[in-house]
């Protein structure tokens, strides 16, 4: 396995993977690097960084092979045992991530989520068995879960953070708008909606200025 990849190569491998998958399904065998640019929105010469960094080239007649290429990149990227995921705030935006995410990696897989609403512990929502926040540790623990996804209400981030790091946690995916701190051993990614729609909305109004 390569070690100490940049967090971005990791990030644009897994849309690689994405772009790639769906090219195989339509029977593309051999793909270049600016067919995978013009996908991914980049330069070819980023996409060839990339892939010469986990050590994978392709031929000069037909590019990189499709079915090596998304192979080797789950080699690096995938867990060979397999990752339990918890979601915890199972209301709207929970549910959707589950049925989104449902199928899409066969290494990761949503387990286990978890409410404060007693109409919903106990029940299974979207094929996935909802527990209460006081059993959270102890159903992590026995379930082996290590990574967690909040989506709960910005109010309740810390405290929910702090939970999951108690139960062992090792990886956490912040879907608040409220920043949470983690130890230097648990690896936090935080995805704030609105700071997404206001990039958006800049450069929309920066092209509208400039018509």
């Amino acid at each position: 396995m390569i070690k100490n990849l940049p967090h971005k190569t990791i990030e644009r491998l897994s849309q690689y993977r994405r772009a790639l998958l769906i090219c195989l399904d339509s029977g593309k065998t051999h793909i270049y690097s600016h067919e995978i640019a013009r996908i991914q929105h980049i330069t070819a010469v980023q996409v060839r960084r990339d892939l010469m960094l986990i050590g994978y080239t392709g031929t000069l007649r037909k590019g990189y092979n499709v079915k090596e290429l998304i192979d080797l990149i789950g080699q690096i990227i995938d867990s060979d045992d397999g990752i339990h995921v918890a979601i915890i705030g199972m209301g709207n935006l929970g549910r959707a991530l589950i049925n989104y995410f449902a199928g899409k990696r066969s290494q990761l897989r949503i387990v286990a989520g978890f409410d404060i609403n007693p109409d919903k512990i106990g029940n299974t929502m979207s094929g996935v068995p909802c527990f209460g926040i006081d059993d959270m540790e102890s159903t992590i623990q026995k379930l082996d879960i290590r990574i967690g996804i909040m989506t709960v209400p910005a109010d309740f981030a810390v405290e929910v953070a702090d939970k999951l790091v108690k139960s062992g946690i090792k990886g956490i995916l912040n879907y608040t708008p409220k920043p949470v701190n983690v130890p230097k051993d648990v690896y936090l990614e935080e995805y704030d909606m609105i700071t997404s729609l206001e990039k958006v909305a800049f450069f929309v109004k920066m092209h509208s200025e400039t018509e």
